[in-house]
């Protein structure tokens, strides 16, 4: 379990992150969504034990994370790509492998089995710099499982990505929640997180300002449906809570229709609704 107890961060007059609360239950994929500057990667790296929060506290299974029997817990895919592109994949495995303190036995099993997981096995001789963009991500990833960590952070992992290397990713994320690992997962894209997350925060301006299942985060702030009927007596379009019922309500009286759509709202709507549709750059 992942317990953030009333986290804040400042950098001069930014307040970055503020009273921040969250509890994220073992063997979960966890979405931390919000706006360019809410303060996701800064959440993150305070999870991660890589800066410290100035009040507030972070425990990982109990512990905090700057610990060194905590580090060795934690994977972190950050946002920015963390490899040496003249080495080869091989080269740089090995790198991360000797940071992690793997001993050589188990070395190089954990740098095959991390290889083969991510679909890489047939480049590992390639130089980095002759990857794609989707390639590095998923080597990225790698490097980061090397030590089998209980806790990976993934911080937007499919920034940048071809289609192909997008589903490989997600193949990924659900394979290491089958293993039980604990997964914190940020990212623009509102239709991953709907795809993967057993829970949701969003975060702006450093606040938590919805947490749930995207089921329920869609219930408490989606809004109303929208729907339209193309029908002899014209176009007519409405917003409903009760779609079923009202449709069925307004067919009754036609004769003919030309068309008919219905559109819920999703986790987009919410991520709307919740942060506003200004510009954020």
């Amino acid at each position: 379990m992942i317990e953030v107890r009333g986290i804040s961060k400042r950098y001069g007059d930014l307040q970055a992150v503020d009273n921040l609360s969250i509890t994220i239950e073992k063997g979960h994929i966890f979405g931390l969504l919000g706006p360019n500057g809410a303060g996701k990667s800064t959440t993150i790296s305070m999870m991660c034990g890589l800066i410290n929060p100035d009040q507030g506290q972070v425990l990982l299974n109990g512990n905090a994370p700057g610990l060194k029997e905590t580090k060795h817990k934690i994977g972190l895919i950050p946002q920015s790509i963390a490899l040496y592109e003249e080495l080869t994949a091989l080269d740089n495995l090995s790198f991360f492998a000797d940071l992690y303190g793997l001993p050589s036995d188990l070395k190089a099993e954990r740098m095959e089995w991390s290889l083969q997981f991510v679909g890489l096995q047939d480049r590992a001789k390639d130089t980095v710099g002759e990857y794609s963009g989707g390639m590095k991500r998923r080597l990225n990833l790698a490097a980061s499982l090397l030590h089998d960590p209980e806790f990976i952070f993934m911080d937007e992992p499919t920034a940048g990505v071809d289609p192909q290397s997008r589903n490989k990713l997600f193949e990924s994320v659900f394979e290491l929640k089958a293993l039980g690992k604990t997964i914190i997962y940020t990212t623009h894209y509102m239709e991953e997180a709907e795809k993967l997350c057993d829970r949701v925060g969003v975060v702006d301006k450093g606040q938590l300002l919805a947490l749930g299942t995207v089921d329920e985060l869609i219930e408490q702030h989606g809004g109303e449906s929208s729907v339209h009927i193309q029908s002899e007596q014209g176009a007519e379009t409405f917003m409903t809570a009760n779609p079923v019922n009202d449709l069925m309500t307004r067919l009754k009286g036609l004769t003919t229709v030309e068309n008919l759509s219905l559109q819920r709202p999703n986790l987009e709507t919410v991520f709307l609704n919740l942060t506003g549709k200004q510009l954020r750059d």
